[in-house]
């Protein structure tokens, strides 16, 4: 099932920026594998999924809720988070509510699949496919800061990916000391 292997590296490398128990958005969580890795440094954790048999699995390290965000409205209007945790999703109509999502100095951890990948398998669909750049000008349009970014190939296993570490600001507080590691 979708979200019970190990977490990210990306999302074990960058979740020191959390403020300490700060509350995080899981969205597309699966079975709750960053949701784990997040409770387990203290934050409170929020898993957003559309299979309640995904959920099951998730609500044992946080919150559940059960949505169908494509075709649905936004269950969490109004609400924001110290982080929000996208990985090996896209849905572009979500880039306003994703970033909205963020409470000022929250920090988003983003990584899917990008352009390339459909020359080694799956996702192929352009609809699934970031491209160059695209994250960048996500953060760019909602004013938030980029503190990491990567778009390349990785090896193992074979795939084509882009991810973001952005931060919300805070104010009065730019630029704010954030640790590379």
């Amino acid at each position: 099932m979708h979200g019970t292997q190990a977490p990210s590296l990306w999302i074990q490398r960058w979740s020191h920026l959390l403020a300490p128990g700060c509350t995080a958005l899981d969205i597309a969580c699966g079975g709750g594998r960053h949701m784990q890795w997040l409770s387990a440094r203290g934050h409170q954790v929020l898993g957003l999924d559309r299979s309640a048999e995904a959920l099951a699995l998730a609500q044992a390290h946080g919150q559940t809720l059960q949505a169908d965000i494509e075709n649905g409205s936004w269950p969490l209007a109004g609400q924001t988070f110290g982080a929000v945790v996208v990985t090996n999703y896209l849905w572009r109509a979500l880039w306003p509510q994703i970033t909205a999502s963020l409470a000022p100095g929250g920090v988003l951890l983003y990584e899917t699949f990008a352009q390339g990948n459909e020359t080694v398998g799956k996702p192929s669909r352009p609809d699934f496919l970031l491209l160059t750049g695209e994250l960048l000008k996500v953060c760019a349009q909602a004013g938030l800061h980029v503190v990491a970014y990567e778009d390349g190939f990785l090896s193992a296993p074979e795939r084509f990916v882009q991810r973001v570490v952005a931060v919300s600001p805070l104010a009065g507080q730019d630029p704010a000391r954030r640790p590379l590691a």
